[in-house]
């Protein structure tokens, strides 16, 4: 079965060819780059099972914890019971939200939010860049950004004040990232955001400004990737293979795969001890944070989180069941269907999903994590995915990367703003509406999957997308056409139109009705708009999508 597509397999796998390979071609530069390649797996992961051994303990009472109370509610922790899950209806309604990325990786500010791993894969830019700005590997290592990660401009109530200005009804901050350092307050480790860098519970503060300004507050963990992510620096002379750092860098066992595209055929070896800690680290935030809502990325699908996930689901959506309900997002194929809330990452889907769905993707043209003159997407855009999106029953997250001192760029401030100045004149259309029986019509076609967002054309006059709600039906035209005139197809006779209005402004719009569709007269085109919404009044109960 396609687990995942190649764009991020094709970024794990890069540069890490065959043993026999990297002995001819990359002789070992000292005897502790000499020994790190010949060092099985298992042996690499007992390496980090020592070095975080003095955490044995707190780890073993939140897995007790969990052990305790997993089926303290609904939900029994196996598949046949967990795909009796369904999305809450706060999360159904919300339609828009907002993803950060944020961490020790915004300092070098280089490439994207995989520096970490990148920086140690020879033959990378980030590699190249990395040793001509800092030095070798040896000498200044991934470790050495987190005293220079000081977040001295963070301000928690400002980012949350602009995330409710731009019209996000949740926010989602990456709780922990591929690099392995917590932005959280945990037992489990010593490399977090309270006791190195900030040293502050950047989390806790998110959690707290986030919810005091009525939004839903989510995390996003990536801790499953963490186990082979800096497996690069096994093969020359760095700082991974010092066992003094592997409390960070974690087992860093080679991530090699079969087939880029097939992650069932993957073979990286994934210890039981690691899962226990990625169990309890995820549970702890759970009992910490409580979070309406936890994203995983795709990792999770790998072979071995079989059987773990189930216990880690179950104790969460028992937990959310207690208050209005929680969501976790994952990727195409990690989870049986219905077990949770499908993400298309960067991508689309081409009709009405019969279950609530969601697409992420990032502001920023290059990165998800902050990089240096980076380019930021249009508002037009990102309003035109977003009515998309909702019309086929799905909501956006949209990611922002802060700077490392703590401040938003202002190209991404100025997009959020502009969005959310469309959605307080617009969001009758968007927030907790419901699918029409279409989605909508007009020549562009949406390129479906992930990593499609920036492939589909630009909308024209003639595309439409559809929502209800309120007993209307809403028509968002994404573009203006030159004449003022216009004409709504899918809108046939039998459903029988008694009023249109232009919502910007609550103006009656002239129409006629025959047998090949609506047609609008339009006024004079509105200033500075995105794309425009018609609240249509029918003579008869809405036909909506089953």
């Amino acid at each position: 079965m396609l687990r995942r597509l190649a764009p991020y397999l094709a970024l794990a796998c890069l540069a890490i060819p065959c043993r026999s390979a990297l002995a001819r071609d990359n002789p070992p530069t000292s005897p502790t780059a000499a020994t790190a390649a010949t060092v099985s797996p298992q042996a690499q992961d007992l390496a980090w099972q020592k070095a975080s051994a003095k955490f044995a303990p707190a780890r073993k009472a939140i897995l007790a914890q969990v052990a305790g109370h997993v089926s303290d509610g609904p939900f029994r922790p196996d598949w046949a019971s967990l795909k009796g899950y369904r999305s809450p209806a706060w999360y159904d309604d919300a339609k828009f939200g907002i993803f950060i990325h944020w961490g020790v990786y915004s300092v070098p500010a280089f490439g994207s939010e995989w520096y970490s791993r990148n920086m140690y894969q020879q033959g990378t830019k980030e590699f190249a860049h990395h040793v001509a700005t800092y030095g070798p590997q040896s000498r200044f290592g991934y470790k050495d950004f987190v005293p220079m990660f000081k977040a001295e401009h963070f301000d928690a109530d400002a980012w949350a004040a602009l995330f409710r200005e731009a019209g996000a009804r949740y926010v989602v901050p990456v709780a922990e990232h591929h690099d392995g350092f917590a932005m959280y307050d945990s037992k489990l480790s010593d490399w977090t955001a309270v006791k190195k860098g900030p040293k502050r519970d950047v989390i806790g503060l998110l959690a707290k400004a986030i919810r005091g300004q009525g939004m839903h507050f989510g995390i996003s963990s990536h801790r499953a990737e963490h186990d082979w992510f800096f497996d690069g620096g096994r093969h020359f002379d760095s700082d991974v293979n010092d066992p003094a750092n592997a409390e960070l860098y974690g087992p860093a066992v080679d991530h090699l795969s079969k087939h880029d595209e097939i992650l069932a055929d993957d073979w990286t070896y994934v210890s039981q001890s690691w899962l226990d800690d990625w169990l309890a680290r995820t549970a702890e935030i759970i009992d910490d944070y409580h979070p309406d809502l936890i994203y995983f990325d795709w990792w999770i699908g790998h072979p071995t989180f079989r059987n773990t996930l189930p216990t880690l689901l179950s104790y969460y959506y028992n937990e959310g069941a207690k208050r209005d309900g929680v969501v976790v997002n994952y990727k195409l194929g990690d989870f049986p269907e219905g077990a949770g809330t499908l993400d298309i990452e960067r991508g689309q889907l081409t009709g009405i999903h019969a279950t609530h769905w969601q697409t992420d993707t990032s502001i920023s043209n290059d990165s998800w994590g902050y990089v240096e003159h980076d380019t930021y997407k249009s508002p037009t855009f990102i309003i035109h995915l977003l009515a998309d999106v909702v019309s086929k029953n799905g909501n956006l997250m949209l990611n922002i990367g802060p700077r490392a001192d703590g401040t938003i760029p202002q190209g991404a401030q100025d997009t959020l703003r502009s969005i959310g100045a469309w959605l307080k004149v617009n969001g009758e259309a968007i927030y907790a509406s419901k699918p029409w029986r279409v989605y909508g019509e007009g020549p562009t076609e949406v390129v479906g999957g992930t990593f499609q967002d920036t492939k589909t054309k630009p909308y024209t006059a003639e595309d439409f997308r559809f929502t209800t709600g309120n007993g209307k039906l809403y028509a968002i035209e994404l573009g203006w056409p030159a004449k003022n005139k216009v004409t709504v197809h899918t809108v046939t006779p039998d459903e029988k139109v008694t009023r249109v209005e232009l919502l910007a402004d609550g103006s009656h719009v002239p129409f006629t009705q025959d047998t090949h569709g609506l047609h609008l007269t339009l006024p004079p085109h509105p200033v500075g708009s995105d794309a425009y919404v018609y609240r249509i009044t029918l003579a008869a109960p809405l036909k909506v999508s089953p």
